[in-house]
């Protein structure tokens, strides 16, 4: 290897030159050989037994179709799909359509407004007031003259 016939630059051609083999360390090698699960010789042995099947040791058998056309209700119902597809729109006829809102009828409007009313009442405009009594009851005296009353004249 001299420095004008080689493809490297030259500082690498350099460095291969004064490398040192005695430098590197041993390594072993392993080799990993992966052997095949228990589930891959399975199926291995599988599709060799299918392979080797024969045939000629099954029995004859017979297979009844069962309801191989659709029913009544599905031909109805495909039916009924390819009408809805030729629908003509233009047939239709124009309609108004009524919007009815159900609105509370006057007596639960006058009962809100009197719950409203009560809860804005102001308790201050009130004018003071006394409370007469038209039934008095009888003072003590006077109780004790009825019961002598009654107990005398039974």
């Amino acid at each position: 290897m001299s420095g004008g016939d080689s493809k490297l630059p030259l500082e690498v051609e350099q460095g291969i030159v004064k490398f040192d083999a005695s430098t590197l360390k041993h390594a072993e090698v392993q080799e990993k050989n992966v052997l095949p699960s228990s589930n891959e010789i399975c199926q291995e042995k599988t599709i060799q037994n299918i392979e080797a099947f024969d045939k000629n040791k099954l029995k004859r058998t017979e297979t009844e179709v069962k309801n191989p056309l659709p029913g009544p209700q599905a031909i109805s119902q495909e039916k009924t799909i390819q009408n809805i597809e030729s629908f003509d729109k233009n047939k239709l006829k124009r309609t108004e359509t009524e919007v009815k809102s159900h609105l509370p009828d006057s007596q639960v409007i006058t009962q809100e407004k009197t719950f409203k009313n009560i809860e804005s009442f102001d308790k201050t405009a009130l004018k003071p007031t006394e409370t007469e009594v038209k039934n008095p009851l009888p003072d003590k005296n006077t109780i004790e003259q009825e019961k002598k009353l009654t107990t005398t004249s039974s």
